[in-house]
């Protein structure tokens, strides 16, 4: 039985259906709270087997999530749950502290009380992984190496922070408690079922709805770029085979400007979806005030996931990106 918080969102939907993709007879429980960023459509094909259950369930909910512990008795769970949007973090903290530190704190408190109840041979097989954010790094210079797990945490923003102290978290019930922690830090995630408030999807829905394209400041803020299902793949082998107690750096190696991607999505919209308006979506880009506070560059280090568990991504970038546009191109009320 595996345990998914977070799991009508973005990253978690796509992994709890790369699950059920590989093996339909996996018994999988969801929990999410349904904010504006979850929805349980992302899960609708899932949700149909027999195995499968969901919950609307906050996990600051500290008896609910004991209930469902006691219920399931999970195996392996998997923290997904998160407010995850910088500029949401920037106007309105508290419910950034509220689910990413609080949340976590609640859910590692239940995972540590069923845990100690477990008999010897099921507390072998039980695994936390907290899925993560390089953000918590902090900030690159342009030729800075990349973040490895050794680098120390440097938030700066709330959402970043807020990870961080996350992260702090697991990584003390598995110093303190022997709790069976496993952390990943991923860089920038694109794919299909992302809210569109971030760079990519907001993008091509503004272009779709030929609305302005926003970039902030100069547009050469590097991030590098992870398709979802690499993300998920490598989500798996470390909960299937990494070393409980380690942190794992997740990467795409696609270092790109913010507006060398916005560049790129306008010229496939162009060839795939050209507008009867306006002769290029280029046209609706438009640079605004820069956000409070930015980090100038991300990119991690993915070399310890690659040699220690054989994982690598397998996506190419443009062709990740097609594939996003197409999923969007097709879903366009998908989020209302």
């Amino acid at each position: 039985m595996i345990l998914i918080t977070g799991a009508a969102g973005f990253i978690g939907s796509n992994f709890a259906n790369l699950l059920y993709e590989l093996d339909h007879e996996t018994k999988i429980v969801i929990l999410d709270k349904l904010t504006y960023a979850g929805n349980i459509k992302n899960l609708e094909n899932l949700l149909d087997h027999k195995n499968n259950t969901f919950h609307e369930l906050d996990i600051c909910d500290h008896q609910a999530l004991r209930n469902i512990f006691e219920q399931y008795k999970p195996s392996k769970v998997i923290n997904f749950a998160a407010e995850s949007h910088v500029d949401r973090s920037i106007s309105s903290p508290s419910a950034f502290i509220d689910t990413n530190i609080i949340g976590t704190y609640t859910l590692l408190e239940a995972c540590k009380s069923f845990y100690e109840k477990l008999e010897s041979n099921k507390k072998s097989e039980f695994r936390f992984l907290h899925v993560s954010t390089d953000e918590v790094f902090g900030s690159l210079k342009k030729n800075e190496s990349k973040f490895t797990e050794e680098n120390q945490f440097k938030p700066n923003s709330p959402y970043a922070a807020s990870k961080a102290s996350s992260d702090h978290l697991c990584r003390a019930y598995f110093k303190t408690y022997n709790l069976p922690v496993l952390i990943s830090n991923c860089s920038n995630n694109y794919g299909p079922y992302q809210y569109p408030e971030k760079l990519i999807p907001l993008c091509i829905k503004n272009a779709m709805n030929n609305k302005k394209i926003p970039i902030y400041g100069d547009g050469l803020q590097i991030r590098d770029w992870l398709y979802v299902k690499d993300h998920c793949e490598a989500i798996k082998l470390i909960l299937d085979t990494g070393r409980v107690g380690q942190t794992y750096n997740v990467g795409g190696n696609n270092e790109i400007t913010n507006i060398d991607i916005v560049m790129m999505i306008c010229e496939i919209l162009d060839k795939n979806a050209p507008s009867s308006t306006i002769d290029s979506y280029k046209n609706l880009i438009e640079y605004v005030d820069d956000r409070k506070g930015h980090d100038r560059r991300y990119a991690v280090d993915s070399s310890k996931i690659m040699t220690e568990l054989g994982w690598k991504p397998s996506v190419d970038f443009k062709k990740g990106l097609e594939y996003t546009i197409e999923w969007y191109l097709k879903t366009n009320n998908w989020y209302i």
